[in-house]
């Protein structure tokens, strides 16, 4: 699970405060204008960033000030920060041990999520030989190699088109069902939660305005305006 209990973070001369909860297991759908606050509020989850006051729990854990590595958090971004130099296989191995020296029970949980990702093929395989889809894929699949129960995805499938965004978003669901993850996804597209009941959050100047599912979301005139729904 996630709190954050009034949770100050000064970005220039702007104030950021941020209270909300999210429970083992919830897809949460972040929301709002550019610089709003959405990859600050998982920045400051995921530790790269630290509040000036207030308090972060992570599993009912106090990680206030923990260093990133330390916590229970793993992140997806856009550009899914693959090293171009090392095989399908090494980037995944990244998820399990920095020196890529793996036990026998480790290289079995890489061979069963290479599996469970559909890149078994693909183990010897370089970066710049896969698709849009694949790469994301491979960066799914070290996180999930990470074994942390909360994902952070800041707008994961943006860069591609909407055939392979609805096939990562069905193997996402998928995946967050079998671990019970907890993911909090930031997006600047509605219809990445259209088709789906997801809890929703509206982020503007740095404040949580809305928190409700995709419905009511659209029957909030003001909002739903303001976000072009």
């Amino acid at each position: 699970m996630i709190e954050l209990n009034e949770v100050v973070y000064l970005y220039d001369s702007e104030k950021m405060l941020f209270n909300f909860t999210a429970e083992q297991g919830e897809f949460i759908t972040i929301l709002g204008p550019s610089g709003a606050g959405k990859s600050t509020l998982l920045s400051l989850i995921a530790g790269f960033v630290i509040p000036r006051s207030g308090k972060i729990l992570l599993n009912n854990q106090d990680e206030t000030n923990t260093a990133p590595s330390k916590r229970p958090v793993s992140m997806l971004f856009q550009d899914n920060n693959l090293f171009t130099h090392l095989t399908v296989e090494q980037n995944l191995a990244l998820g399990l041990s920095p020196s890529l020296k793996l036990t026998p029970l480790q290289q079995q949980q890489l061979m069963l999520i290479a599996k469970r990702i559909g890149l078994e093929a693909y183990l010897s395989t370089y970066p710049t030989q896969l698709s849009g889809g694949q790469k994301q894929r491979v960066a799914i699949g070290r996180c999930l190699l990470q074994h942390r129960p909360i994902l952070l995805l800041d707008e994961p499938f943006s860069s591609l088109d909407p055939k392979l965004k609805k096939e990562m978003f069905e193997l996402l669901y998928q995946i967050q069902q079998e671990y019970q993850l907890t993911i909090l996804m930031v997006t600047h597209q509605l219809d990445d939660i259209a088709t789906s009941n997801n809890r929703c959050l509206v982020i503007v100047e740095g404040k949580i305005v809305f928190d409700g599912n995709y419905q009511q979301l659209q029957s909030h005139t003001t909002i739903a305006a303001f976000l072009g729904i």
